[in-house]
């Protein structure tokens, strides 16, 4: 009997894929090939395109959560002191293929284009819900600086994408989330 690919193998293409290729160009078909198997392989474990994309996103995200959570440890006080305790981490250059997928789902999502339009509101909404365990105060409040925390992550990490690392940094130092140089 010959190798069985599991789910998690398959997932591994996916992401592999996805890095060399970007989110638009994830089909059964690239992973099949990647994992030298049959398409229909890949549709056993995943039995929508919408489905593989969507392990393929939260993949990348639990991954991104756990690179971040050693540095996250205390509760911050308001959204920079959290900015400034992962921005060390994020703006490096082995982050930024997972954060070109990040922007790439997004406009994606902006476009209309199923299924990123349905998943990437929901995966904002997850990680703003994550990082929200991060701060002091009331519910309210802890939302309020997750989503603050977030948008100036993604604002100085979209700068990293298009403008470049020394740019992100110059902003990162202006905006007190980075020493300036």
């Amino acid at each position: 009997m010959g190798y069985r690919h599991s789910r998690e193998d398959i997932l591994g293409g996916a992401l592999a894929v996805a890095f060399d290729d970007g989110l638009s160009q994830l089909t059964f078909g690239r992973v099949a090939k990647r994992l030298g198997i049959s398409d229909r392989v890949v549709g056993y474990y995943f039995p929508s395109k919408d489905e593989l994309v969507g392990d393929v996103l939260v993949a990348v995200g639990v991954q991104l959560q756990q690179t971040l959570a050693p540095v996250l440890g205390a509760e911050a006080v308001d959204h920079l002191e959290l900015v400034r305790a992962a921005w060390p981490v994020v703006a490096q250059p082995d982050a930024d293929a997972v954060f070109a997928l990040f922007f790439e789902a997004n406009g994606l999502a902006s476009a209309g284009r199923q299924p990123f339009s349905t998943l990437v509101p929901q995966l904002v909404e997850a990680w703003i819900t994550w990082a929200a365990e991060f701060f002091q105060g009331t519910p309210a409040r802890r939302r309020t600086e997750a989503e603050a925390a977030i948008a100036l992550f993604d604002g100085l990490l979209l700068l990293r994408q298009l403008a470049g690392p020394d740019s992100a940094s110059r902003a990162a130092g202006r905006l007190g989330v980075a020493d300036l140089r």
